[in-house]
């Protein structure tokens, strides 16, 4: 099964951050140049007040020199603020448009996955997941903009004021808030088990969450209300004591450095007015020495904090570039090319097939099809009939042999424009929560309205769309579940014959509805399949019985192949199950399991 890499931004968060910072690069600059302007300009501010506290201090010989010093510090705040509020402008249109890209790229890399790997995951999950890593790359970027560069850029202001003071003053205040920051990145590490464990209990939480309302007629169904309402009460608690002990490590580490804050400032402040006392320094000195004290102080703790809550946010970006960022088993190769031809042949040349290590469901399977024939294949479940619509359309690729559509084998095209070959009609259509209109043009959104229309009076459903509230404009529901079974069968065969292709596929499209309903599809897919080839999968062999030819499967083998009136003479496998569905007897099990057959 060929397999490919991820693009390189998808193997870890690192590269995740390198990726979308290099998409734009002159505004992530602009944003950091402006957050440390204004930064600067803050503990120039605290110079500004010094030198106002020293023009008062001087009495009257100072007087002319408060009135400079006032201007300094006002103009100094006036530009600390339009730079603050220019970096958060600029800042607001960077990370939003960088989360469109995110949630952009995710889906397009989690839309190449194989069937299979959304079998294995909660689709609402995985949608939570790409616009949850979207809002972790803002929060976790905006941290490191706005609660990281900050602290930074005062202590290092502060340590070129205070050398201008007293040279041993800066270095004891780098050598303090050095070892308190270390110190408290120590302990804080120590929490990042807590911090990652709820991290991971939030995302099963949401998962678990998504699952219950996805399957809530289940829960009215089953009178399972207040069972699923306990069940969620257990994990919501569970969350809770995972969250609680990740925010009492975080309150604990505040607590040291509230301990460390008061220890430290009282220590400068008391070198600082010694110093005062012997005329070494000014009153303005002190106040400023105070002011970048205390602000250095309070930084170093939103900045080890800040790096706690980037942590959390990293391992949420890691699990899921761990999840969404898997390789894609289902890829087209280098040089695929889009399908050409449109006479709708299709062959299975020896074809070997199977899920995971078990026995193949298809071993050595050959089939031609000409353009233009209708084959029905029937067969137990389990024979293997929705295993050869699926590789047909390339949900999975073969282990062996080769299938080709008009003479090309699928591989060597592209996957889209395989799909865009075949329209296929389930047995259970899966509709937007959009229009009417919306999903009938779903296939083939250049489509006309004039063009709409035409197909869905061909499917038959043009009279109840406009008996509906608002007629085409009409929002069928969550997967239509505001419409009956017949209405959206019949909405998905218009949609097929709206996307006009060559090769049609029926997989089990009237097994499921009553009797009225289903002539009512009959006559739909009569215009459908007009002219096309057709390869259908039917519980019902009545469905058959103008078809050019029906292929009977049993243990992924063929075992008849010829005219519907043909077998039946033949007195075979064919005929044996024609027989038993006219005594009343189920001929397969209501649903197949695709992963099964």
């Amino acid at each position: 099964m060929a397999t490919a890499h991820p693009a390189p931004f998808l193997t870890s968060p690192r590269s995740f951050l390198a990726h979308y910072l290099a998409l734009r690069p002159l505004q992530f600059t602009g944003v950091v140049l402006l957050i440390l302007s204004a930064a600067a300009c803050a503990v120039a501010v605290q110079y500004g007040m010094k030198l106002l506290v020293d023009a008062m201090a001087a009495g009257e010989e100072g007087h002319g020199r408060v009135w400079q010093a006032l201007a300094f510090f006002i103009t100094l705040i006036a530009v600390e603020n339009a730079l603050w509020r220019l970096a958060g402008w600029l800042g607001c249109r960077t990370l939003v448009g960088t989360g469109v890209d995110i949630r952009r790229e995710l889906f397009a890399h989690l839309s190449g996955h194989p069937m299979r790997y959304f079998a294995e995951h909660l689709s609402g999950a995985l949608g939570n997941r790409i616009t949850g890593t979207a809002g972790a790359f803002g929060a976790a970027l905006g941290i490191l903009l706005w609660n990281v560069i900050p602290p930074c850029t005062d202590f290092v202001g502060a340590l070129i004021i205070f050398s201008g003071l007293d040279w041993r003053m800066a270095a004891a205040l780098a050598l303090l808030v050095m070892c308190v920051a270390a110190w408290l990145a120590w302990f804080g590490a120590k929490g990042r088990p807590l911090h990652n464990a709820y991290a991971e209990q939030a995302n099963i939480v949401s998962g678990e969450l998504v699952d219950v309302v996805g399957n809530i007629w289940a829960v009215k169904a089953f009178s399972a209300r207040t069972r699923e309402l306990a069940r969620l009460t257990k994990k919501f608690e569970a969350e809770a004591v995972a969250q609680r002990r990740s925010w009492m490590w975080l309150e604990k580490t505040r607590t040291l450095h509230d301990i460390a804050l008061t220890l430290m400032a009282g220590s400068m402040l008391l070198w600082a007015i010694w110093l005062w006392t012997n005329s070494r320094i000014t009153p303005g000195d002190v106040v400023v020495v105070s002011a970048l004290t205390f602000r250095i102080l309070h930084g170093s703790r939103d900045l080890v904090l800040a790096l706690v809550n980037t942590t959390q946010h990293w391992h949420y970006i890691g699990e899921t570039l761990r999840t969404i960022g898997k390789p894609h088993e289902i890829v087209d190769m280098p040089d695929a090319t889009s399908h050409i031809g449109l006479g709708g042949a299709v062959t299975f040349e020896d074809v070997t097939f199977g899920y995971g290590e078990g026995r193949p469901v298809l071993r050595r399977f050959s089939l031609d099809i000409p353009p233009g024939q209708h084959v029905g294949i029937v067969g137990p479940s389990g024979a293997g009939k929705s295993t050869i619509l699926a590789l047909l359309q390339r949900l999975h690729d073969v282990d062996g042999g080769r299938i080709l559509i008009d003479g090309q084998p699928i591989t060597r095209l592209t996957q889209d424009s395989l799909r865009a070959a075949i329209a296929v009609v389930p047995q259970e259509i899966s509709l937007f929560h959009r229009s009417v209109m919306e999903n009938i043009r779903y296939g083939n959104p250049a489509a006309t309205d004039e063009e709409v229309y035409a197909s869905a009076r061909a499917a038959h459903c043009d009279a109840f769309i406009r008996e509906l509230p608002h007629g085409y404009d009409t929002l069928v529901g969550e997967r239509g579940v505001k419409l009956s079974g017949g209405q959206r069968q019949r909405i998905g065969i218009a949609r097929a014959i709206l996307k006009n292709a060559p090769i049609i596929v029926l997989d089990e499209a009237t097994s499921a509805l009553d009797s009225d309903s289903e002539r009512d599809i009959q006559h739909a897919l009569e215009a459908l399949v007009r002219g096309r080839t057709v390869i259908a999968i039917a519980h019902r062999l009545s469905t058959l019985v103008s078809f050019d030819r029906i292929v009977v499967i049993e243990d992924g083998r063929i075992v008849e192949d010829g005219s519907p009136q043909e077998l039946r003479r033949r007195r075979g496998a064919f005929d044996r199950l024609w027989r038993l569905q006219a005594d009343g007897l189920s001929m397969e099990a209501p649903v197949e399991s695709s992963v099964q057959d």
